[in-house]
């Protein structure tokens, strides 16, 4: 109830200075009403970066979005699997249902992923088998951001972020309805897919509506389910189904001076866990969000900008005879304030406060006593700055937050509650030493507070198959990253490359010690591995390049690209579920209604292993192609698609998952399927 009558308390006190500050805004404008305008093409901005810069210019916070064909492309079931071909970018690949974006090594509450610059507050970060709760096939684009800009969305992206962009609460009015409907159907899966995203106007109120289905079978693989042995599954991966649906609409009131608007969506996720234990989840994700922007509220300020969101979340483990076993539950309120200024001493900059709270609890279904986790309050109150200016051929950025978060587990449970105090910052530099080039260098100090399960878990995890033992004395990580960055972004041909590395003081990391049974007692037949939540010192370090030439263009277009890094503990060895080398090609044809490409990855076999780790993931070759065509019927934009994945039906299995060993990826796949958009 506190938290209910908390989230009461700011969401009044929120509204009454939105609407303060807008009326001012709407006295001191014009009294001419908006008009609809017309959609047009714009350049790919990253939104979550302080000052929405285009992707070409990011630097100083290195990015990536990916939207449009690409992005339609490329999706998959999950948000990992959608991604896991990007620079620096793998996935933790928990089945087909659950599957995480790990960057540079980096997995799990170390990399945060926001939808619409709020985090999704789903628990994804506490286990690799729980889905992220956001849904990329109603996204307008998916932006990839690390360095000085993702330290400024909390300490949860100390190796970076990725931001879901839907557009759920609309920010300009439409001329006419807009939209996109799709459908789709892949063989490897039996995958039926459809999704839609409308926008409208009714006088000054944007509107926007989207949703989305997904159903497949359990994916066929081209082996076994562990490579050589034949008394394992073949043909299809026991286990490995997905059914999932979500909704979402939005309003919003668009005028001179601004915006404010609210939307409401909600998803549900049922999902196989392909383990001997054959468990799976039901996932249900309701949110609430208000979005307001006010442009030139008060002298000095250019814009105003206020986020709110309120997350309940719940999903049930269940045991393969359908009995619940354990209950998550997760409800978070967050809310961010944020003033970009005018330059001041030719210094621009945004600052603002970030605040957050949320219960958490993850209990037995039958007897309702703590399972795992014991029900904990955590709290986090955050502020935040950053800044950048042009020194002549120079532009300098520099970033600051300070944060406060506390972690509060139930009386009965006579665990210690932990505060924790973070300080982050940035500092970095660009030399435009040519026309269309740039050398860039950043550092940056950021700062992580253990998450609940780390401090506090003590119990099985079904799903797993682990008996997690927590330490609450845990200390705060401290990452020192300095990464050094060259590249062209003008002419037909274009590169860049990123030298990186990463020292992290008391790393936190699961280390694995036998077996036990469901009471945690050792038991060398015991059905789960004992995994203990321990710190030491850990250095990541990496490249990554990329050449281009014509990138999305008519003709011939063409793309190099490589990418490697490799984690330590200090006299310990290697950190675990570290991504192995990758290199490849890709190749494309544009001409007319006609589109083509054929990408080739291939990834070298990863023998660098923890000290508990004993398989070795074998090197892989991945063959990709698509091929569309695009024709107008009726005004109507029809986009006719075929993607072909894996093509030699390699057994690939990614060293960044648990399941490396008994879970291979999925064989040859043929999707075919028709877009429209209007």
């Amino acid at each position: 109830m506190a938290l209910q009558r908390q989230l009461l308390a700011t969401a009044v006190v929120s509204a009454l200075a939105v609407w303060s500050v807008s009326a001012a805004a709407q006295t001191a404008s014009a009294a001419a009403p908006a008009q609809p305008v017309q959609p047009a093409l714009q350049p790919i901005v990253v939104t979550a970066t302080p000052f929405a810069s285009e992707e070409d210019v990011q630097v100083l916070t290195p990015a990536k979005v990916i939207a449009g064909d690409e992005l339609r492309n490329k999706l998959g079931n999950s948000l990992g699997d959608t991604l896991s071909s990007e620079l620096g970018v793998s996935a933790s690949a928990f089945g087909a249902g659950a599957s995480r974006p790990i960057i540079r090594g980096m997995e799990g509450p170390r990399v945060m992923i926001l939808q619409n610059g709020m985090g999704v507050s789903d628990v994804s970060t506490v286990s690799n088998d729980h889905a992220v709760a956001t849904e990329a096939a109603t996204a307008r684009q998916i932006e990839i951001l690390r360095g000085p800009a993702a330290l400024l969305y909390g300490s949860g992206a100390i190796g970076g972020l990725v931001n879901v962009v839907n557009d759920r609460i609309p920010t300009e009015l439409v001329g006419k309805p807009t939209g996109t409907v799709e459908g789709r159907y892949g063989s490897v899966d039996g995958e039926k897919n459809g999704s839609f995203s409308l926008d409208t106007s009714a006088g000054q109120i944007g509107l926007h509506v989207d949703g989305n289905y997904r159903d497949t079978d359990n994916y066929k693989i081209p082996g076994n389910a562990k490579q050589g042995d034949g008394s394992t599954a073949s043909g299809r991966l026991p286990n490995s189904f997905t059914h999932e649906t979500s909704g979402g609409v939005g309003a919003s009131y668009i005028t001179n001076w601004g915006y404010v608007g609210l939307s409401a969506s909600t998803l549900d996720d049922h999902y196989g866990i392909p383990t001997a234990e054959k468990s799976f989840i039901d996932l249900h994700q309701s949110r609430y969000d208000i979005d307001t922007l006010v442009n030139n509220p008060f002298a000095g300020i250019e814009k105003f900008r206020f986020k709110f969101g309120y997350t309940d979340y719940t999903h049930t483990e269940k045991e393969q005879s359908g009995n619940p076993a354990t209950v998550f539950k997760n409800r978070v309120l967050q809310t961010r304030w944020e003033l970009t200024h005018a330059p001041l001493a030719g210094w621009h900059g945004t600052f603002g406060v970030q605040t957050e709270q949320g219960n958490y609890s993850a209990l037995s279904a039958t007897s309702g006593a703590s399972e795992l986790t014991p029900p904990t309050r955590s709290s986090s109150f955050a502020g935040f700055l950053v800044e950048e200016r042009q020194f002549g051929q120079v532009l300098a950025s520099t970033g600051l937050r300070a944060e406060s978060v506390s972690r509060r587990p139930d009386g009965a449970s006579n665990l210690p509650g932990r505060d924790f105090s973070l300080l982050s910052w940035s500092a970095g530099a660009l030399w435009a030493f040519q026309p269309g080039y740039g050398l860039g260098l950043t550092y940056s100090l950021a700062q992580r507070a253990p998450t609940v399960e780390e401090l506090y878990s003590n119990g099985p995890h079904e799903s797993t198959a682990t008996f997690d033992i927590g330490n609450n004395q845990l200390k705060k990580e401290t990452s020192h990253n300095i990464e050094l960055t060259l590249q062209k972004t003008e002419g037909l041909v274009r590169w860049k490359g990123n030298l990186f590395r990463n020292k992290v003081n008391n790393y936190i990391y699961g280390r694995t010690n036998g077996q036990v049974d469901d009471g945690g007692n050792p038991d060398p037949a015991g059905e789960f591995t004992q995994r203990f939540w321990s710190q030491g010192d850990a250095t990541i370090r990496g490249a990554e390049a990329e050449v281009t030439y014509n990138w999305n263009g008519q003709g011939m277009s063409g793309r190099v690209f490589a990418d490697t890094s490799r984690g330590t503990l200090d006299d310990l060895g290697n950190l675990p579920l570290q991504p192995a080398t990758r290199y490849g090609v890709e190749l494309g044809y544009k001409t007319g209604p006609w589109a083509s490409g054929v990408k080739v990855l291939r990834a070298q076999k990863q023998d660098r292993l923890a000290s508990f780790e004993t398989y070795e993931t074998p090197s892989y070759t991945q063959l990709d192609a698509n091929l569309s065509y695009t024709q107008k019927l009726n005004g109507v934009k029809l986009t006719w698609f075929a993607l072909a994945r894996n093509l030699l039906n390699q057994d690939i299995r990614l060293s960044t998952s648990v399941l490396k060993e008994s879970v291979p990826l999925g064989g040859r796949n043929f999707i075919v399927g028709v877009r429209s958009s209007f």
